[in-house]
């Protein structure tokens, strides 16, 4: 049996988090479904409010969504083709061999890689798809980058945990034991306010350590610039997406 130690990051601003993530793109979700050798049982690993288990069940007869936070959980949007349930990433009731997607968005950097690679192979399909995907610093413009970079790298770099490394190196050094398979290129885009990039800000999980350990809101080193460079109007917000795919 896995012993593993859950590595909670979110739990503290669940709700927050639940508002202020972007959404991914329809795309991305279709390419799963087509990859896949079936679509009868999607995993949902580390689903957090369900963000991407509510869309896979759109391409997905059945999806368990398995997370390891209760508060997630509580935040989680409801469908009647998702199961949620509270169970870590290294040990999860789902059975052998049953799963024809193996899904990870944003969170597989946060695991016992062996311990969860393990389930992968204990509930996967022959020929099931595995897919973990991860996004990191957005894109507007020069401004706005050049001070999200510094509240990223010179405010908050000592605060980020180690294992973010693999989100800043876009998953390429991800240990992955199964055959790799090309993916497309994925990206998010949505048009927000200064306000809402501020509230997305304050989900990051260096911002709550800094808080925690400081007392102040890092937010507010960088507002005053961050504002001018965004301007009064809305603003188109990139994400990139990258995936590391394989067939287990």
């Amino acid at each position: 049996m896995t012993t593993a130690t859950f590595a909670d990051h979110f739990s503290g601003h669940a709700a927050d988090y639940a508002r202020s993530r972007p959404a991914y793109p329809a795309e991305l979700f279709s390419w799963l479904a087509d990859s896949s050798p079936s679509t009868d049982v999607a995993w949902d690993c580390a689903t957090g409010n369900g963000q991407a288990a509510v869309r896979l069940a759109e391409n997905f007869d059945r999806v368990i969504a398995t997370e390891g936070s209760a508060d997630q959980l509580a935040s989680a949007t409801p469908h009647p083709r998702v199961e949620y349930v509270q169970a870590l990433a290294e040990q999860v009731p789902i059975e052998d061999g049953s799963v024809d997607l193996c899904a990870c968005a944003q969170a597989a950097h946060w695991f016992d890689l062996d311990g969860y690679y393990a389930e992968v192979r204990r509930v996967a399909k022959p020929g099931a798809l595995f897919a973990a995907w991860c996004y990191s610093l957005f894109q507007v413009d020069t401004q706005v980058n050049a001070v999200i970079d510094r509240l990223y790298g010179r405010i908050l770099g000592e605060y980020w945990p180690e294992r973010r490394r693999h989100i800043e190196t876009q998953y390429r050094h991800l240990p992955m034991p199964f055959e790799t398979i090309a993916a497309p290129a994925f990206e998010m885009r949505h048009e927000w306010t200064f306000e809402q990039v501020c509230e997305y800000l304050r989900t990051w999980s260096a911002v709550i350590r800094y808080r925690s350990a400081t007392g102040e809101d890092p937010i507010e080193r960088v507002a005053r610039d961050l504002e001018t460079a965004w301007g009064t109007e809305a603003r188109v917000v990139v994400w990139p997406i990258a995936m590391r795919a394989g067939r287990v």
